[in-house]
């Protein structure tokens, strides 16, 4: 199997309170690994470390994350996310540009200004994140005049555009309706074939339907990390099993 992010010894900090306590884990290229636990246990800040995204808001780490064998603390910060896209609880779609200059946003800052490069790039993204139908006679229109699960459809094209190796999700349908929610859950199944997908959920049926992995975090430090299947039919810890039976949490 073979490893696409290892974390080794992670402590995450917000000045000299620590949030997370060495946590080590292999995540696999081209699974989905699911962060489970109750609110305020590390999660969110977890995946934030991924894409130094924890450092933009004041925040430090010790300890080592690989990506591909590289340590990306010695990354530039602009270059790794690139390579580590991030998609946001909330969809944020840039409300003054177009269905198509939103997706189109990250190409241009990185200097892909000829649109009759850019529309096939669009148009490929859009249908991979499952919108390309619902929007394509509408690619001028405000992105935020679409549905909340098309926006963040949307925002998943934008993310995509860059070419990403790694897609961060950050609690993705929590915002949204069961509709749209299984559409966002059905893209996570597809993109998996070509990206690493780790996402942050509060719902325990969700990572046991989306994910190959799960993480379970509890009190800044990782309790078990396992296959989904184990983690929710047979965890090797009680508080592992205690949450996933909702005794607590």
């Amino acid at each position: 199997m073979e490893i696409k992010l290892s974390v080794k010894n992670l402590d995450a900090y917000y000045g000299k309170n620590k949030v997370l306590n060495n946590i080590s884990l292999d995540i696999p290229k081209n699974k989905v690994v699911a962060i489970i636990g109750p609110s305020g246990c590390g999660k969110s800040t977890f995946i934030r470390t991924l894409n130094r995204m924890h450092e933009v808001v004041g925040g430090s780490i010790k300890g080592e994350i690989l990506l591909d064998g590289e340590d990306l603390t010695k990354t530039d910060p602009v270059l790794l996310r690139k390579r580590v896209g991030m998609v946001f609880q909330k969809p944020n779609p840039f409300p003054t540009m177009s269905i198509f200059n939103n997706v189109a946003a990250g190409l241009r800052l990185n200097g892909v200004r000829n649109k009759k490069k850019l529309t096939p790039i669009v148009e490929k993204c859009l249908k991979q994140a499952a919108l390309w139908d619902e929007v394509k006679n509408n690619l001028d229109d405000s992105g935020a005049n679409i549905s909340g699960g098309q926006q963040q459809r949307l925002c998943i094209a934008r993310t995509l555009a860059v070419d990403p190796e790694v897609i961060l999700m950050d609690e993705p349908a929590s915002a949204l309706d069961p509709i749209s929610t299984t559409k966002i859950e059905d893209l996570i199944f597809e993109l998996k074939t070509n990206y690493t997908i780790i996402i942050v959920t509060h719902n325990m049926q969700q990572a046991a339907r989306v994910s190959d992995y799960t993480a379970f975090f509890y009190l800044g430090k990782l309790i078990e990390f396992d296959e989904t299947n184990k983690i929710f039919t047979s965890p090797s810890n009680k508080q592992t099993e205690d949450y996933v039976r909702g005794r607590f949490g």
